[in-house]
């Protein structure tokens, strides 16, 4: 993870009306897809680290990750890159602080699961958003996202349950953590009403990048291991991030975390071919549980009528 900006609210109409604004729309699809793609690449990246522990992984990474938002944020805004940091207030703050639990936690989940485990757990993201936007901003959650919730709870119980007898259960209780995280993270944008996410993405790889400095043992990490923990930074988050934000303006919230499925599809498939990491039957299970609830959510979005105002 990955970046994702689960369940955003559409800023208008509905998915027929952006179907009719052919070049935009398309355009937001692909950005979309190919973002999630970039995203998928986390797991393989990680299996080929050879010798750095999770805190050394999480530092050059977040190091990385700050820089590279940062830097596009400068050429995106130049002189006026500072007003948009105060203009994103303490919501981009929140935000922040919630991505970078959700970074440090998905590196740990990793590392102490299959990276199928981690997606499928990961992809219920935007359900606990809609959670916590219920409890926190009051925001209305519509039949079918209870419904969604509910299946996606017995996916993820599948999934823990099994892990249990393979000794993966702290990697589940850390990707049940960067769910959290990231929900954490949506709220906030929502809270703020932030039209740029990347001031709160940069904070993110700040606050990460800080963390880890203060728990890491040492910073002795090879070439090999650094250069695929930039690599994580620069291009898996960072272009990741870019692109999603690009295309999320032109695509409607239903069809966001439908088309952003593509890290949780890739992701697997990227170290079964690379490393031979075959998921486990129970692992396979939850997870098609979990994407059913998933897509199912997403799908219910695609209708002709708006939907109501502050509603998920």
């Amino acid at each position: 993870m990955t970046g994702r900006e689960p369940l955003r609210q559409a800023d208008s109409g509905s998915a027929a009306a952006f179907v009719e604004a052919s070049p935009l729309y398309l355009r937001g699809v692909a950005l979309v897809m190919v973002a999630g793609a970039f995203w998928s690449l986390a797991g393989i990246l990680i299996r080929n680290i050879e010798a750095a522990d999770g805190w050394q992984i999480l530092f050059v990474r977040s190091c990385a990750t700050f820089a590279t938002l940062l830097l596009i944020m400068i050429f995106r805004y130049g002189r006026q890159t500072s007003a948009q940091f105060r203009q994103a207030g303490l919501a981009a703050v929140l935000g922040g602080m919630g991505l970078a639990v959700a970074f440090i936690s998905f590196i740990f989940a990793i590392l102490g699961t299959t990276v199928a485990n981690a997606l499928f757990i990961l992809s219920a993201a935007p359900l606990a958003t809609a959670v916590l936007a219920w409890l926190l901003l009051r925001e209305a959650v519509r039949r079918q996202t209870w419904i969604a919730i509910a299946v996606a709870v017995v996916g993820i119980a599948v999934m823990v349950v099994d892990s249990l007898g393979v000794g993966a259960l702290f990697g589940n209780l850390m990707a049940l953590i960067s769910v959290l995280g990231f929900a954490g993270f949506a709220v906030a944008l929502r809270w703020g009403r932030a039209a740029d996410m990347l001031p709160a993405a940069c904070l993110a790889g700040l606050f990460a990048a800080l963390a880890s400095a203060a728990l890491v043992p040492d910073f002795d990490i090879s070439l090999h291991d650094a250069l695929i923990c930039v690599v994580m930074g620069v291009v898996q988050i960072g272009f990741g991030m870019v692109l999603f934000t690009a295309g999320s303006r032109h695509v409607p919230a239903a069809e966001l975390a439908l088309l952003s499925l593509t890290e949780v599809v890739l992701g697997p498939l990227w170290v079964w071919l690379g490393v031979g990491e075959v998921p486990r039957l129970l692992t396979v299970v939850g997870g098609a549980i979990v994407l059913t609830a998933i897509a199912g959510r997403a799908l219910t979005g695609l209708r002709r009528k708006p939907p109501p105002v502050g509603s998920v």
